[in-house]
């Protein structure tokens, strides 16, 4: 194939994602009230699940903070066509999430006619790996660490003379953000994993950063929940452990190509 030829491959690939990404959009618009109201603004509501949890885990370790406290929000729209807007981008983010596996799939195969077999058996079962990881970062964020954030800062005032009234554009915002940020920062061991394979990474790099590896990610735990020290353990110590599985993956990897030269060598 010349390039053009691989242009018009690739640009059937992307429009069967987007199709994908379509269908998904319009199966969450048809009840996207109801999404809106009971799993967007869930973490919101003082009766969400992960209250229940936390509050549960609190009584069983005798640690009351863990028992969050009503929410003071309240919310508002103020642009004419904001809650119709709100309703496409709502449908459009997960109808993204819901075809993740589809739109990896169709990356795939764009990618797999180039690669040699022995290429094709390393990356075997990454679809699968890549959608479990990015799907346990959504998740992840949506039940620990959204809670923390919105009944943080729900509940956070100056002075008891202002109230907490949040436009619906940035609630949502807050949001999406955190949970597609954590999906991605989820895709940590895949990507050491290759970049180890090609020879970019090694374990032993890795160890000897460790120290760097351990303030950038206290740093953007800090970035992505609310300013107290529970709230930041609660993403760093996840990411941290992603971190060490990564330098495990690594290790593993490393071990077994260098296995591979040395019977290579021998023959």
């Amino acid at each position: 194939m010349n390039f053009l030829d691989h242009v018009e491959d690739l640009r059937w690939h992307i429009i069967r994602s987007a199709f994908a990404i379509l269908i998904g959009a319009i199966l969450v618009f048809i009840k996207v009230e109801w999404i809106f109201d009971k799993i967007i603004l869930g973490p919101a509501h003082k009766d969400f699940i992960s209250y229940k949890w936390f509050c549960a885990l609190g009584r069983l370790l005798h640690y009351d903070a863990f028992c969050l406290g009503d929410i003071q929000m309240k919310f508002q729209n103020t642009a004419v066509t904001g809650q119709f807007m709100m309703s496409l981008s709502v449908s459009l983010m997960l109808g993204f999430i819901c075809a993740f596996p589809y739109v990896l799939w169709e990356l795939w195969k764009f990618i797999k006619p180039a690669l040699r077999p022995s290429e094709i058996k390393m990356a075997n079962g990454i679809v699968f790996w890549c959608s479990l990881l990015f799907f346990t970062g959504v998740a992840f964020s949506y039940f620990i660490v959204a809670p923390y954030t919105i009944n943080f800062f729900g509940n956070y005032k100056l002075s008891p003379m202002f109230e907490n009234i949040i436009t619906i554009d940035n609630y949502y915002d807050t949001m999406s953000n955190m949970i597609l940020a954590l999906g991605i920062v989820f895709e940590l061991p895949i990507l050491v994993y290759f970049l180890s394979r090609i020879g970019v990474l090694t374990p032993e790099f890795l160890r000897a950063k460790r120290r760097y590896a351990f303030i950038i990610l206290f740093i953007l735990a800090e970035i992505i929940t609310p300013p107290d020290l529970f709230s930041c353990l609660l993403v760093f110590i996840p990411l941290y452990v992603l971190f060490e599985i990564s330098v495990y993956i690594s290790g593993r990897t490393i071990k077994a190509k260098r296995k591979r030269e040395a019977l290579k060598d021998l023959e």
